[in-house]
C-alpha cells in the first residue's frame, strides 16, 4: 500500500482528532460486534486446521490476533520475533506490510510486503509455517521485487489458486493492480513469467490497491480497495469488484465497464463511524464466505479496527455485505 510504515500508520490513525458528523446508514452494513483487541490495519483472516482463528496486519512484525470464536480476539504478538535481515534493503526499520496468509500442501504460507513511503522500490516475501501461529514462521526471502524502473509496486500480494496453478495479485497505485504466476513448490514467481494489469483508475495517482481475488461458480471476482487509506477519519479508502471468467482478467463490473478503465462495482464504503472501509480479504469458514477489513473508528480518535461482514453472493452471482 502507498503509505507511511506500519507503526506510523497506527499511530497517525490514533492521533487523528478531526470531526467527523456521524449518520446512519441504510445501505452498507455495520461489522458484526467483536470484543476484545479490535485493533488492526490490512487484516488477513484464517481459521486454523487446529480450531480457532488467526488474523496477521500491518503493523508490529506482522501484528498477530488470535480468535476462539471469530468475535473475541487476543492480541498474541508478532509472527515474526526479529526482523529479517533482507527487510533492511527496503526500509529504515524492517516494517513489513500488508500479509496475506493461505493454507496449501500441508503449511501455512505467509506472505508480505516490504518498502518505504512513496516508492516502487518494492519487495513481496514469504514464510512457512506448520502451524499458522506466530512464532512458528521461516522466512524463504523475496517472492517479486519491482524498481523504480518499474511500472507496478510489489506490494499488498493476494495469492489463489486457478486451474491448478498458482497466482499472485498486487499492487498499489502507479498502473494499479498485477498479477503473476508463482512456482506452488517454491511459493515463489515463476523466472521470466509475464506480469498480467488487472485494473487502474484512469488518473494519477491510480488509487487502487490491496487487491483480494476470489472463486465463486464460474467466476473470477477482484475486490480491491479504492482513494486514500492510512489519515484516520480523513481516509477516504472503499472496497471495489469485479469480475472475469479467467483469473488473469479481463475484470468487468456489473455494468460491463472494464476495472482497467477505473470500473468496480462499490461493496462496501465508509459510514457513520465506520469511516476508511479497506484493506480487505476474504476468507471461508464453516461454509460461508467472510469479508475482513480494518476501518478508522470516528468515536475512537480514529483508530484503526477490525471489520468482519459475511459476504454473500447474489442470485446474479454479484457479492454484497451483511
Amino acid at each position: 500500500m502507498k503509505r507511511t510504515r506500519g507503526a506510523a500508520v497506527l499511530a497517525a490513525a490514533v492521533l487523528s482528532l478531526l470531526p467527523v458528523t456521524a449518520r446512519a446508514d441504510t445501505v452498507h452494513p455495520d461489522p458484526q460486534p467483536i470484543t476484545g483487541q479490535q485493533i488492526i490495519h490490512d487484516p488477513t483472516v484464517l481459521r486454523l486446521k487446529s480450531g480457532g482463528y488467526v488474523a496477521y496486519s500491518t503493523g508490529g512484525i506482522i501484528g498477530a490476533r488470535t480468535s476462539d470464536d471469530r468475535v473475541h480476539w487476543k492480541d498474541a504478538g508478532n509472527a515474526f520475533a526479529e526482523p529479517p535481515a533482507w527487510w533492511y534493503e527496503y526500509n529504515d526499520t524492517g516494517d513489513p506490510w500488508a500479509p496475506d496468509l493461505s493454507y496449501r500442501d500441508g503449511r501455512y504460507w505467509l506472505y508480505y510486503a516490504v518498502s518505504s513511503w512513496g516508492t516502487n522500490h518494492s519487495a513481496i516475501g514469504v514464510a512457512t509455517s506448520p502451524s499458522g501461529l506466530p512464532g512458528t514462521w521461516t522466512d524463504h526471502g523475496k517472492v517479486f521485487t519491482s524498481e523504480t524502473t518499474d511500472h507496478w509496486n510489489a506490494i499488498d500480494p493476494a495469492l489463489i489458486k486457478a486451474d491448478g496453478r498458482l497466482w499472485m495479485a498486487f499492487g498499489s497505485y502507479w498502473s494499479g493492480i498485477r498479477m503473476v504466476e508463482l512456482d506452488p513448490r517454491t511459493g515463489k514467481a515463476l523466472p521470466g513469467a509475464p506480469v498480467h494489469h488487472l485494473a487502474t483508475r484512469p488518473d494519477e495517482p491510480y488509487a487502487v490497491e490491496g487487491p483480494a481475488v476470489v472463486k465463486h461458480g464460474r467466476y473470477y471476482y477482484l475486490f480491491a480497495s479504492h482513494d486514500a487509506c492510512c489519515s484516520g477519519v480523513n481516509s477516504t479508502y472503499k472496497i471495489k469488484v469485479g469480475r472475469s471468467t479467467s483469473v488473469t482478467g479481463p475484470y468487468t463490473d456489473s455494468t460491463g465497464k472494464p476495472l482497467l478503465e477505473g470500473g468496480g462495482d462499490l461493496l462496501l464504503a465508509g459510514h457513520g463511524r465506520y469511516v476508511g472501509t479497506g484493506g480487505q480479504s476474504v476468507f471461508r469458514t464453516q461454509g460461508q464466505d467472510w469479508l475482513a477489513y480494518h476501518y478508522y473508528d470516528a468515536e475512537d480518535a480514529g483508530t484503526p479496527k477490525l471489520g468482519l461482514n459475511r459476504l454473500s453472493w447474489g442470485r446474479d452471482g454479484w457479492p454484497s455485505v451483511r
